[in-house]
């Protein structure tokens, strides 16, 4: 199946003052569509154009996307959520640090009648074969992000290849990314898995679609397998990218101040973070 990518670039630009300072320095930051549609990186990169006089421009695409232009050095930076891929970009050479940051889980959620019948399964794997059996709709965000890759290790833990089947109309594999991917799946009163940030952060409107899997808040999943932790790393020098701004940001993403920051990100209108931070020293 054909598959069509997003792919957004947002600036978040500060001018040059008309005092004579200085043309702000660009900071390219390729990053999962999540950290965007929540919300996270415009509550949080004002601070990091003002501190380092810099313009970040984000690509907002699934992570698969995002080290693949790390690889190509179209991006100094990236913040992604796969850890096999992230090691392994490390490994290649293609990266010089990996920084924990922070991290949330994912969820499945669904249609309110729940005709699959999976409401409070407490681990995906169980509700991921019900959802097969039943031949339920479900739709896969399809764009090697780091969301689609969970996505597909569950349903590998499973022992289900939902592609396989000679009957996979159930199966919605969409190339997008996980605002639309919810929409789709509003609309259509199909099942699918979301980070939890990006589901509450479009929980208006998408109002027919609940959690099925995972629990109100990350402290009532006891599915381990839905952990999503987030890491930032430096494109390598070689690359012919501006590494020291890249590292800059990482060690301003990982400082008590942004952390504390990403802490108390979503409190205010969720009652709970979009995201939780871990960086360690």
């Amino acid at each position: 199946m054909r598959q069509l990518f997003l792919y957004c670039v947002i600036a978040f630009g500060l001018m040059a003052c008309a005092n004579g300072a200085d043309e702000p320095a660009v900071l390219r930051l390729a990053t999962t569509t999540s950290t965007y549609n929540s919300g996270l990186l415009e509550e949080i990169l004002p601070d990091f154009q003002e501190e380092f006089n810099a313009r970040v421009d984000v690509i907002a695409v699934g992570t698969g996307q995002a080290i693949q232009l790390g690889q190509s050095g179209d991006a100094d930076v990236i913040l992604v959520h796969a850890r096999s891929r992230e090691d392994q970009f490390i490994a290649e050479g293609h990266g010089t640090e990996r920084w924990d940051v922070m991290f949330n889980d994912f969820v499945i959620v669904g249609p309110k009648d729940d005709p699959a019948g999976i409401l409070g399964v407490p681990l995906a794997k169980d509700a991921l074969k019900k959802l097969a059996d039943e031949g339920a709709l479900f739709a896969s965000r399809g764009d090697d992000s780091g969301t689609h890759i969970r996505e597909q290790k569950l349903w590998s833990t499973a022992g289900i290849d939902p592609t396989s089947s000679t009957d996979t109309e159930w199966y919605l594999s969409l190339g997008q990314g996980m605002g639309d991917t919810l929409r789709f799946a509003h609309e259509k009163l199909a099942y699918t898995i979301t980070d939890r940030g990006t589901y509450l952060a479009l929980q208006e409107s998408i109002p027919d679609l609940v959690i099925m899997v995972g629990g109100t808040r990350i402290a009532e999943n006891v599915d381990d397998s839905l952990f999503n932790p987030y890491g930032v790393i430096p494109v390598s020098p070689e690359k012919g990218v501006d590494h020291e701004l890249a590292l800059s940001f990482a060690m301003w993403l990982t400082s008590d101040k942004i952390q504390k920051q990403i802490e108390e990100f979503g409190m205010e209108k969720f009652n709970q973070p979009l995201f939780y931070p871990n960086a360690t020293e």
